[in-house]
């Protein structure tokens, strides 16, 4: 076994490897860059390298210095992780020159699985189910629209060196081909040096299953089940679950002895995942192969009971495979959703800031966190914008949601936006719960997930209105606590007038809509009761707060909600998902005006990937004007309506803060 390892990643998934290396009394060294010289897996490794500047191209994406950072340090074997190196052939063969182990498949599986298009060739010949497509040698863009058109529309565009939903694009109608396919061959080129493209029948209502695989050095071989991953944004997976639900035994067996198949076909060795899509009917298609170490392991290690990094490392020291397929058995049901910084209402864009307040919850058999962030750190433009992977189990899928749906409930992250919210709606919303789940989930159950459709809000409001008033009363008590006269009448903050009704005013805005409210106090022995009026309804409430949970009873009614609150925004977490409301403070005339005179503005941190017109153009609405490129992620700014661009201020590769105003543009009037 390995007495030192180098590990060519950062975040979360260095320090996962970190945690297993230190079990077994592996000593471990990290590589960073200049954004990462504080970072989490720098302080818990032993040893650690700087590399380079902060930007992937500069630092983690340089082979060289990778492994000079091993040599130095006398690490005899580097694990890659995912991302980054980890499925580079050229990488892993430089560290065979070297005489380091190469954590990982051999060369010639990575390049196997590569090209999505070889793949696709190798797996035909290994009579493993196909999705129909073409991926040919011939790559002008006249050759594979043809296919897609012939194939019919919708098709999915991908990347053949892609991987992580980059260089990948739903294409749905013909007119829409050619923006699509320019997009997906930027961002593969960008994110993979290599812009070849493959084109397949988009199913429209499949599963995404995949399949865990182990091969050793002695032609043994096993699947540890599956993961259905089918609920995606962006093609990049938001919450999985192990194993798949409504899966037989005998589709089950099918599926991993397909798997094992593709694995040896290529003369595999360690962990890979074979991902699938699984239609209507129960038959599946291989889609790809990622010769890695996956986001989502951790759901396979809670069912298995197996450490499949401990795996990795046994597995590339030489032993058998701790396990033969026999012995494996799945325990209950996990869940895992990914904690980004992302703002889900503004069509997913990432966020950038500081993490001023971050309360992950309590980790427990049930409840585990994966992450590479501490409060105090900065989620930086340079990488992917994943806070934490939030992991559960228990017995049954039911049990297991539940524990999902309190962990999210319990997290805490104020300082930048993130999917918390989105993820606890997913999770609670109904056909979730009951698993009427396909890849187009998001899309199908949105108005759900994002509260769009219409509601009363009936206890949501005056819960919030009364969580206000509950928290203003706390914060004054405590304040006064700390005077020479804690029993002043200045303290107070029941809303006391001379002679009249004590009143507090409250505008709670909830989707755009503004809610007044009225709460009236009113005296009760030693305590308070409210009476609160929302468009002319009046309830009686009482509450208290414990620890960010409100305890209320409305109108006799009683129940509680997990309570967060960031600046003036409140979220309200309870059995029908998460509600957000602004508390609308009054203005004061401070408030400075929109200055943008009609410009459009950067909707994030990022870079200016392509400008696309000039300055004295006629444009058209929705006509592509500009593509940023934010944390491997591309947006496209648009024209809001018919107009003329007057001026230009940013230039192709140029750096553009969140806000920054990108074009001056009149619109035609109407």
């Amino acid at each position: 076994m390995f007495t030192k390892i180098l590990i060519a990643n950062r975040g979360e998934i260095a320090c996962r490897v970190i945690k297993t290396a230190r079990k077994m009394g592996i000593l471990t060294v990290a590589v960073y860059s200049d954004a990462d010289a504080d970072s989490l897996h720098v302080n818990m490794a032993d040893e650690a390298i700087h590399i380079g500047g902060s930007p992937s191209r500069e630092s983690y994406l340089l082979s060289e210095k990778v492994i000079e950072a091993a040599k130095r340090t006398g690490a005899q074997a580097i694990h890659p992780g995912y991302g980054f190196l980890s499925e580079n052939a050229e990488f892993c063969r430089m560290c065979s020159k070297e005489g380091i182990t190469f954590i990982g498949p051999p060369v010639a599986a990575i390049e196997a699985m590569g090209s999505k298009s070889a793949a696709k060739n190798i797996m035909e010949k290994a009579q493993v189910p196909l999705v129909p497509g073409y991926h040919g040698d011939d790559q002008s863009e006249a050759v594979i629209k043809k296919a897609a058109d012939d194939m019919g529309y919708p098709v999915l565009l991908k990347a053949t060196a892609g991987g992580g939903g980059k260089g990948m694009r739903q294409v749905w109608h013909e007119n829409e081909f050619a923006e699509g396919f320019a997009a997906a061959k930027r961002e593969a080129k960008s994110s993979f040096g290599d812009d070849r493209m493959l084109v397949e029948k988009y199913l429209t209502q499949p599963r995404h299953v995949e399949i865990q695989v182990f091969c050793d050095n002695h032609q043994n071989a096993v699947y540890l089940f599956e993961r259905d991953c089918s609920v995606q944004r962006r093609h990049q997976k938001v919450i999985e679950e192990a194993p798949a639900f409504s899966m037989s035994e005998e589709l089950r067996t099918q599926m991993g002895e397909s798997a094992i198949k593709s694995a040896q076909a290529i003369g595999y060795q360690g962990a890979g995942t074979v991902e699938f899509l699984l239609d209507v009917d129960g038959s599946f298609y291989f889609m790809e192969m990622n010769t890695r170490l996956q986001v989502e392991h951790p759901v396979t290690e809670l069912i298995t009971g197996q450490d499949l990094v401990e795996w990795q490392l046994r597995v590339a020291a030489g032993e058998i495979l701790p396990k033969a397929q026999h012995e494996l058995k799945i325990n209950g049901h996990a869940f895992e959703a990914r904690i980004y910084a992302e703002d889900p209402n503004n069509d997913f864009l990432p966020a950038t800031g500081k993490l001023d307040f971050l309360q992950p919850p309590v980790e427990s058999e049930f409840v585990r966190v994966d992450t590479g962030v501490r409060q105090g750190d900065e989620v930086s433009v340079f990488y992917d914008p994943m806070i934490a992977k939030l992991i559960v189990w228990d017995e049954s899928r039911e049990k297991a949601l539940q524990r999902l749906a309190k962990a999210l409930s319990e997290y805490r992250i104020s300082g930048v936006t993130t999917n918390i919210d989105f993820l606890y709606n997913l999770a609670t919303c109904a056909p979730f719960v009951n698993a009427d789940i396909d890849t187009s989930f998001i899309e199908k159950n949105q108005a759900i997930i994002f509260h769009d459709n219409e509601q009363s809000l009936a206890g949501e409001l005056p819960m919030a209105a009364l969580y206000l008033v509950l928290s203003q009363a706390q914060q004054a008590q405590a304040k006064a606590a700390k005077t020479n006269d804690p029993f002043s009448p200045w303290n107070m903050t029941n809303a006391w007038r001379l002679n009249e009704a004590n009143i507090h005013h409250i505008v709670l805005a909830h989707n755009g809509t503004e809610y007044p409210i009225i709460v009236e106090q009113k005296r009760q022995g030693s305590g308070s009761y409210y009476l609160i009026s929302v468009d002319g309804q009046t309830v009686d409430c009482q509450g208290r707060i414990e620890n960010e949970t409100l305890y209320a009873s409305i109108d006799g009614y009683r129940s509680h909600a997990t309570i967060a609150k960031n600046a003036n925004q409140i979220s309200l977490f309870h059995q029908n998902g998460v509600f957000n409301f602004i508390h609308i403070l009054p203005d004061c005339g401070d408030n400075s005006a929109d200055d943008n005179h009609g410009g459009l503005v950067a909707p994030m941190n990022g870079t200016m990937v392509s400008v696309l017109i000039k300055a004295g153009d006629n444009v058209v609405a929705n006509q592509p004007l500009m593509i940023m490129e934010a944390m491997k992620m591309e947006h496209t700014i648009r024209a809001p309506s018919n107009g003329v661009v007057d001026a230009l201020y940013y230039k192709d590769g140029d750096m553009v803060d969140g806000g920054a105003e990108l074009i001056a543009f009149t619109a035609e009037e109407a």
